[in-house]
């Protein structure tokens, strides 16, 4: 019988430093853990940059994921996040031709707006949860969107 797979959010700081990603994704891969999202930003103001990670495993794996982000050099602090907010964007382009008044109605539904119209093309982006982001992306698959990018996840404990 085999644990059960949860997924699950950690949050590390790191010293901003060259290679510092390098380190972490090796120890993921070097472990046959996968890492289902990623996001890294500079922390404002310091010398230190976030990293959240959304990987998926047993109570088990995680806890050995977060005992050896503890062991890395470059890495000051790592939360295993239980109570969180998470949020994360996509960019949807669609024709100019599709009906956009309603494309705007659905962005809206999902906090979200038009955020670029040209003569050919308008970019519609939405944040909010990962699940209501897939949710967006299956509903507004009637407008023929022509590209869509989806960020990683960003969390930050209550």
């Amino acid at each position: 019988m085999s644990e059960q797979q949860t997924r699950r959010v950690i949050s590390v700081i790191v010293v901003n430093e060259a290679s510092v990603l390098s380190r972490v994704t090796d120890l993921f891969s070097a472990r046959g853990y996968n890492i289902q999202s990623l996001t890294v930003a500079p922390i404002p103001e310091s010398k230190y940059s976030r990293l959240t990670i959304v990987t998926q495993g047993s109570v088990r794996v995680i806890e050995q994921i977060v005992k050896q982000l503890h062991k890395l050099i470059p890495v000051l602090k790592v939360y295993d996040l239980e109570d969180f907010v998470e949020k994360e964007m996509a960019l949807v382009k669609f024709s100019a031709d599709e009906d956009i008044s309603d494309i705007a109605a659905i962005c809206e539904a999902y906090n979200g707006r038009l955020v670029n119209a040209s003569e050919n093309a308008v970019i519609a982006m939405v944040a909010d949860e990962s699940q209501r982001i897939s949710n967006f992306l299956k509903v507004i698959k009637r407008y023929n969107p022509k590209e869509i990018v989806r960020s990683g996840a960003v969390a930050l404990e209550r």
